[in-house]
């Protein structure tokens, strides 16, 4: 026993090896100590010492042997592991489906196919080629155009099929497929640019745009809206690139499905409501005044009659927020990017919401908000608040308020997360930014904000609620403009018959 324990003392690489494979760990040893532990596993079944410090020359020592114990110990032979097969578990494409007979659905597709003059669809048929395909309708223009029918005016069977053969052998669900029919060719991704074919068919085949058919011009409006609305919901990353893994988590494509059975566009309140849309439009116009389709810094100050910070505008301009790099650079924002700021300035709620005003108050980019950029936005709504003849809290003190709503998890920090998990970030945001709504919150019954808090969930959100406050508003309004008009057409014919 001596003699072994001066062994490992010796090679003390080859201890630390032992030490590790006795505590079970899983490795592989290098060639030079496999060759070591092997010589001294056979010297100590032999009763022969190998010694490591002189390799060249392989002296073999007789050991004493060392006196057995009356009481034997029975140990369990030691069996190598062997590897296990571990299944997949990664399918970026989908899950592949066992119960799939693709032989089936192209039959299908053909029969379909044949009813047509010389087995050739048009982008009028493709409707119940989607169908035949068992995908939603509103899938029949991107299957239509990888097909290649955008190019001839026309698909023809053959082409199709072996289109949506290789679609089905490459992808395994809805959501790989979608990204499949509208990516651009070596993509897997979506990009903006990437779903106005298949907006441009909602608009134009869908019975409740209907009466957009007249009114050409908003078609491009209503389309960037929507275009907007989905990656302000799907994509949570914000790289401005929709990934499968991404759509599947969304609930997108059940809302493009109910796009058929729903009539009524306004009741996808997520993506395709009109109603939304003209809030949203309306909005930006009263504030483009030269209406070419951008706001500049003091445009976005008069939005709510300047609830908003001037600091806080500062940084939307910054960049910080927008995708558009011209912003920083021209001073303009764009109406893509009004879609973000109005969204998130009327439902600071949802997490999209709560990423985009947080980036907007990490000054430095450090992950958290510390003391120094909370008062540094504080002391504006003081100034506010001043001018309104309202004392202001002092920040200690409204400091102290924030930090028993938010608990940070580290203490003088707060993260994105603390943000996400304390339920009332609207209330830590408005304190900070906006002045109205600050006020509006300061006069609520505070049991009515704990209320709020656990009936969320239930009710509609904050943005559909002042989206249908606000549109019920704008209709009222051009209701009485009619009116008015035509009161006073009706007082200028009248005043022209007596002249006469």
């Amino acid at each position: 026993m001596r003699m072994k324990e001066l062994s490992l003392r010796q090679d003390p690489d080859l201890r630390k090896e032992l030490a590790l494979l006795a505590r079970g760990c899983d490795f592989v040893l290098p060639s030079r100590f496999k060759k070591r532990l092997k010589a001294f596993q056979q010297g100590q079944r032999m009763g022969t010492f190998f010694d490591p410090a002189n390799p060249a020359e392989r002296v073999v020592r007789q050991m004493h042997p060392v006196p057995q114990k009356t009481h034997s110990v029975t140990e369990e032979p030691v069996t190598t592991a062997l590897s296990e097969s571990i299944p997949k578990f990664y399918f970026p494409q989908g899950r592949p489906q066992a119960n799939v007979n693709i032989d089936s659905l192209i039959s299908k597709i053909e029969k379909t196919f044949s009813q047509f003059p010389n087995e050739r669809a048009t982008v009028e048929d493709m409707g119940q080629v989607a169908k035949a395909c068992e995908c939603p309708l509103y899938w029949k223009v991107p299957l239509f155009c990888l097909a290649g029918g955008d190019r001839t005016g026309f698909v023809s069977v053959h082409k199709f099929v072996a289109m949506w053969r290789k679609t089905l052998l490459t992808c395994h669900d809805d959501a790989s497929k979608f990204v499949h029919l509208l990516a651009k060719p070596g993509c897997s991704y979506l990009e903006q640019d990437d779903f106005l074919p298949f907006l441009q068919d909602v608009v134009n085949s869908h019975a409740g745009l209907a009466f957009l058919k007249e009114a050409p011009d908003f078609h491009s409006r209503y389309i960037t809206t929507v275009v907007q609305r989905i990656f302000y919901n799907v994509n949570r990353t914000w790289t401005g690139k929709i990934t499968c893994c991404e759509l599947r988590k969304s609930n997108f494509l059940q809302n493009v499905a109910l796009l058929e059975q729903e009539e009524d566009v306004n009741q996808l309140t997520d993506f395709f409501s009109y109603e939304h849309f003209y809030v949203i439009y309306c909005k930006f116009w009263e504030l483009d005044t030269d209406h070419d389709l951008y706001i500049d810094q003091m445009d976005l100050a008069r939005h709510n009659d300047q609830a908003i910070s001037q600091k806080m505008i500062e940084r939307i301009f910054s960049g910080t927020v927008t995708r558009d790099r011209r912003v920083f650079k021209e001073g303009r924002l764009s109406y893509g990017d009004f879609v973000w700021f109005l969204i998130s300035e009327e439902d600071k709620k949802t997490e999209t919401s709560i990423e985009y005003w947080f980036r907007c108050m990490d000054l430095d980019g450090d992950g958290v908000l510390s003391m120094y950029e909370l008062e540094y936005f504080y002391e504006e709504q003081c100034q506010k608040l001043e001018t309104m003849a309202i004392e202001p809290l002092p920040f200690e003190d409204c400091l102290c308020q924030m930090l028993d709503l938010v608990k940070p998890e580290v203490e003088g920090k707060i993260a994105l997360r603390d943000l996400k998990k304390c339920k009332m970030s609207h209330i830590f945001f408005d304190t900070f930014f906006n002045i109205e709504k600050y006020l509006d919150h300061e006069q609520k019954d505070p049991f009515s904000v704990i209320r709020e808090v656990e009936t969320e969930g239930q009710e509609v959100s904050d943005w559909e609620r002042f989206a249908a406050e606000e549109y019920d508003i704008l209709v009222a309004e051009e209701a009485a403009n009619e009116q008015c008009n035509d009161i006073c057409e009706k007082c200028g014919l009248e005043m022209h018959l007596k002249s006469n």
